[in-house]
């Protein structure tokens, strides 16, 4: 057993005690063995089960899953104190320092007139902090670890922000989403062959890729979070399925074992009612 206080309230010095005796050689085996690219996905799990808590308006599992996320924050720097590189301490300094320097309206004697401006100073000094001098460079940071419907409204507010690359109604993003759906039904037309089914060609993949690109920039024109949108429709068509089943239970009969127009009427049927 290892030597460690037991206490009515831990705080974050004592995650980090926690986290560094279960990485210690008297600790535990599996925390011993992570690294950052072993835990990489746990870290993205735990950040969105605390969208989830927000999302749920759930502060008790919230404050759970908050805790969840710091201790990836702790772990991660754990690993990189026990290298040699760097601690806690000084994530925290580097952190504070990007915030002051960020924020010279608070901290220096920079004027803004509104919440448009902050956001306006936070990109030109987050630009000249990262070197990044061309509009492209800084597309290119944005993390490919993001939803890709995200990093598409990101990189497309970028070209928008930066040199006005941009439609000037969304009638004209619609207009630009049915053209990439017509180029993406004829890809798939010339990959069909003999069988009836597209393969899995570079035309036909680069042209879907285009559609979901213009769709969300249709999403992004009418101020709608693609990830919110499209999360409600997966519920919606897990909705309807749930009747399919239900409906099919009420002819005494399987889903498995209709066919295409019957599960299509039935389906239609849950469409007009839910």
């Amino acid at each position: 057993m290892v030597n460690f206080q037991y206490k009515e309230f831990y705080d974050v010095e004592d995650l980090k005690t926690v986290i560094d005796l279960l990485r210690s050689k008297d600790g535990c085996p599996w925390d011993r063995e992570q690294t950052h690219n072993s835990i990489r996905r746990n870290f993205l799990e735990e950040a969105y089960e605390v969208c989830e808590a927000i999302d749920n308006r759930d502060c008790d599992n919230l404050k759970e899953e908050l805790g969840d996320v710091l201790m990836q924050v702790v772990f991660h720097s754990s690993i990189e104190e026990q290298a040699g590189r760097f601690d806690l301490s000084q994530v925290a300094d580097t952190c504070c320092k990007k915030l002051i320097y960020r924020h010279p309206h608070v901290f220096g004697n920079v004027n803004v007139s509104d919440t448009d401006n902050v956001l306006e100073n936070w990109d030109q000094l987050k630009r000249r902090e990262k070197k990044q001098e061309t509009t492209a460079s800084v597309m290119n940071s944005i993390a490919r670890s993001l939803p890709s419907t995200w990093r598409a409204e990101k990189i497309q507010g970028k070209a928008k922000k930066s040199v006005g690359f941009d439609w000037e109604h969304i009638s004209g993003a619609v207009d630009k989403l049915y053209e990439e759906v017509a180029e993406l039904k004829e890809a798939i037309e010339k990959s069909q062959g003999t069988t009836g089914q597209p393969d899995n060609s570079s035309d036909v993949r680069e042209e879907l890729g285009d559609v979901l690109f213009s769709a969300v920039n249709v999403a992004r024109m009418a101020n709608i979070d693609p990830e919110d949108v499209l999360h409600a429709s997966c519920d919606k068509f897990i909705t309807r399925f749930k009747f399919m089943e239900q409906e099919a239970l009420k002819q005494n009969r399987q889903l498995d074992s209709m066919s295409l127009d019957e599960l299509e009427a039935i389906y239609q049927l849950a469409k007009s009612r839910l």
